[in-house]
């Protein structure tokens, strides 16, 4: 069966992975982008003048083998987006993805097919219904978790994450949306590996033991 993966989820030391505040011009709130700023730094990310170290191997990990992606409807927009019914997402006309794309969200409008490959279908579903959905229009590939926060923590709660790939970046947030509440004893299910690297921050993996 296919992989359910996390990649490249950054997050402060005290574990928030969104700051508070978000809107259109301030998608992770008071944050700003410093929790990616490791990412944006990589080759993966810049092309031939970034980084080519560590934190680029990791970064790298995020598209290969993907073959449909879940994510909530704060990754997909603002606060509210769903009273407009011509938004689109946050990324233009040809978003990333370059797969099906699953949005969960408890005001469902119909499927959008946009430029590259990308479609997003909104459900409101449960983890397990929506990962159902994905690994069907995944083609046997793995199922890439996208975020946010909440939606990384109701399916590791749901037992249904196999890699989990946590950026933790040396910032103190103070107030946001945290990642690791109610996830007690994830070593117990988990192998979990540690990396520092020269940008500061540490890459963890959680690794699903089988």
């Amino acid at each position: 069966m296919s992989a359910v993966r996390v990649h490249n989820f950054s997050i402060s030391i005290d574990g928030f992975a969104t700051g508070e505040g978000q809107a259109a011009d301030a998608p992770f709130g008071h944050a700003g982008e410093r929790l990616h700023e490791w990412m944006f730094a990589t080759r993966s990310w810049q092309g031939e003048g970034g980084s080519i170290g560590a934190d680029n191997a990791f970064a790298e990990r995020h598209g290969p083998g993907i073959g449909a992606e879940i994510m909530g409807a704060g990754k997909f927009g603002p606060p509210n987006w769903q009273d407009d019914p011509d938004y689109r997402g946050a990324w233009g006309p040809n978003p990333p993805f370059h797969a099906p794309v699953f949005v969960l969200t408890h005001r469902p409008r119909p499927s959008i097919e946009m430029e590259g490959g990308t479609t997003f279908h909104f459900l409101d579903a449960s983890p397990a219904e929506a990962l159902d959905r994905a690994r069907e229009a995944a083609a046997g590939q793995d199922v890439r978790l996208g975020g946010g926060p909440t939606v990384v923590r109701d399916f590791v709660n749901a037992d249904l994450v196999d890699h989990l790939h946590v950026v933790q970046v040396p910032l103190l947030l103070g107030r946001g949306v945290r990642l690791w509440d109610g996830l007690e004893a994830l070593e117990e299910k988990y192998d979990i590996e540690a990396v520092s690297t020269p940008s500061r921050v540490t890459h963890l993996t959680f690794t699903r033991r089988r």
